[in-house]
């Protein structure tokens, strides 16, 4: 069984054999020019046992919720980040980082967690010359979850599965996606690839940019429910939940 609470965006709260891991914290309420739209600031019921970085986009590396959360979690980030924990955090969070790369396969508490790959941009952004590849991640535990992070489609993504659960990105937080992202066409065919049992879209619905309110919201708001309709057609075994930011959801193995 794994428990989840989705805070919005890239952020779920996963309690799985008795470890809880948090992924892509983004904990306030605007991050530069995006605000959140939809849900509650995220109020976390714990501290987590380690936190789950996918990739250096400020949207999903955020320094300012990594300094909020209670406790001293190991901080799992993609190798070559922890040089900007420590510009960031200072030396204490950087020895708390552990960086890894795709295949690197370690435990945490009742967890066996695997990096995998991710088809996504590897700087913090367009004009940095930093770069760390970016990464999803295979939590096993009572159940197999993946946490695709950010990412377009992959050919390793059939090498998955079977899968419980897939936490797959469906969209954005602009109204439009560039290359290294999952539209809700995309995500049904990942969730096919990787034979999940439960899928729940993430990235999608959360924030979205100042100065966009005119914009339809169905634009920000839709692709979840459009996946759900895409993946009946294109990935008929798997079973789809999706959440508004803030709902919480269980996952049981048959």
């Amino acid at each position: 069984m794994v428990e989840l609470t989705w805070c919005g965006h890239s952020t779920i709260w996963i309690e799985d054999s008795g470890t809880r891991l948090l992924t892509d914290p983004l904990l306030r309420d605007r991050l530069a020019h995006l605000r959140r739209r939809r849900g509650p600031t995220p109020r976390l019921p714990g501290a987590p046992d380690a936190v789950l970085v996918s990739h250096l986009h400020a949207d999903h590396l955020d320094f300012a919720s990594l300094r909020r959360l209670p406790g001293h979690a190991a901080l799992v980030v993609p190798a070559g980040a922890a040089v900007l924990v420590h510009r960031a955090l200072g030396a204490a969070a950087a020895r708390r980082c552990r960086e890894v790369a795709v295949g690197d396969r370690f435990d945490v508490g009742g967890l066996t967690v695997t990096a995998v790959p991710a088809a996504h941009h590897a700087g913090r952004n367009p004009w940095s010359r930093h770069r760390a590849p970016a990464l999803g991640y295979l939590i096993e535990g009572r159940a197999r979850t993946w946490f695709a992070g950010d990412t377009g489609l992959f050919d390793e993504m059939s090498t998955l599965g079977p899968l419980d659960l897939a936490l797959i990105p469906v969209g954005g937080w602009g109204p439009t996606l560039g290359p290294g992202h999952l539209d809700p066409a995309g995500a049904a065919e990942a969730v096919r690839r990787a034979a999940a049992a439960w899928a729940v879209p993430i990235h999608f619905g959360t924030f979205w940019p100042i100065g966009c309110d005119r914009i339809r919201p169905d634009r920000f708001l839709d692709p979840g429910d459009e996946f759900a309709r895409r993946a009946r057609t294109a990935a008929p075994d798997t079973r789809v939940r999706v959440l508004r930011p803030g709902e919480s959801f269980t996952v049981r193995r048959p």
